[in-house]
């Protein structure tokens, strides 16, 4: 059957008569093109729903953020009630003892979903489309892997950038050099505690941070971390593939504009649903950050099992670094970054 404004306003009104939790809730206003968007005074990040001729719905958030499209109407009826169970699930939580909104947000979802519809609540628990299977726990500290660094590099501490390489046989030190570091240093193997000046007894670490790069393997991934790369360095994504490079993890944060993104390129071409460059803000808890369905799915399915596994976990940053260690295996070496151990090395030529 094609959807089309009536039969979906018909199938909602028949889904909210059958719970109590849903009797109040509105179906999100609707229209036959994005332009048609106006936002709401009291939910101004609301749901839009846009109904096209064939019969697919696609959920927007303002004209141009586009979340999902289904031509299923049960998948159709699903996200607007895990959208509408997110706003209910937030008014309980901020009245509820304890930690607050924060901790109970997710988990409310979750069980209102349940009694909604159990197989929409196993749905929400797996994070995919059209999917009941969810991961296993964590079981793990979420603070271990990569989520210690993301509430200092907010403050772009260490490094402005961290960027982490896969692929056969990656060498960190040939990214390195690729990327500008003194190849005297890069052979000598220099730790960051070894760099001219960094004992302490003369230039600012602040400076001899903006003058270097700290980089290293851990697992299948190589890593770097730098403020800025020296003028007329280009590592673009042919002279990665010749070093074996497949894939590509950048992370960039510029607190100063509260601007802070993720990257991700595969085979030379970023995985992205054509959104472009994404930046970490978007990911609101409880809410997929990325396109339902799409190529980055993955990912949204990991920041839900980080969200349930981990709801004492405060900070969005460190469930969000938290899920991409679960989805790609990232990992930074604290003692070594913390003590000063990590390899390092200040740009070539004296560039900076």
């Amino acid at each position: 059957m094609r959807i089309t404004e009536h039969t979906l306003a018909q199938a909602w009104r028949r889904t909210a008569a059958r719970s109590d939790l849903l009797h109040e809730a509105m179906l999100p206003p609707m229209g036959t093109s994005p332009e048609d968007y106006v936002p709401r005074a009291d939910d101004p990040d609301g749901l839009f729903l846009v109904v096209d001729e064939d019969g697919t719905v696609r959920g927007h958030i303002g004209p141009y953020r586009e979340l999902f499209a289904t031509r299923d109407l049960d998948e159709a009826l699903y996200f607007v009630a895990e959208d509408a169970v997110r706003g209910l699930a937030g008014h309980i939580a901020a009245r509820a003892p304890g930690d607050g909104p924060v901790t109970a947000l997710v988990t409310g979802q979750a069980q209102m979903l349940d009694r909604i519809d159990p197989a929409w609540g196993g749905r929400f628990r797996s994070g995919a489309t059209g999917s009941t299977r969810t991961a296993q726990p964590c079981g793990g500290d979420p603070l271990e892997g990569l989520a210690w660094i993301a509430g200092e590099w907010r403050g772009q501490d260490p490094y402005t950038n961290l960027v982490f390489f896969r692929g056969e046989d990656v060498s960190a030190e040939r990214i390195a050099l690729l990327h500008g570091a003194d190849p005297g240093q890069v052979a000598a193997g220099t730790r960051l505690s070894g760099l001219p000046g960094a004992d302490g007894t003369g230039r600012d670490p602040w400076e001899i941070a903006w003058e270097s790069l700290c980089y290293g393997k851990t697992g299948e991934w190589a890593f770097l971390m730098y403020h800025d790369t020296p003028p007329g360095v280009r590592a673009d994504s042919e002279a990665l593939s010749r070093l074996g490079v497949a894939e590509v993890v950048s992370l960039s944060a510029c607190s100063a504009k509260a601007i802070y993104t993720f990257d991700y390129m595969r085979d030379g071409r970023r995985v992205d649903d054509d959104w472009g460059v994404l930046e970490l803000i978007w990911y609101d808890r409880g809410r997929a950050p990325y396109y339902r369905g799409g190529e980055l799915d993955f990912l949204n399915q990991a920041v839900r099992r980080a969200e349930l596994d981990h709801p004492g976990l405060t900070g969005e940053f460190e469930l969000y670094f938290h899920a991409l260690e679960t989805a790609f295996g990232l990992r930074l070496p604290r003692r070594d970054i913390q003590e000063g151990t990590v390899r390092a090395a200040q740009w070539a030529r004296g560039e900076r």
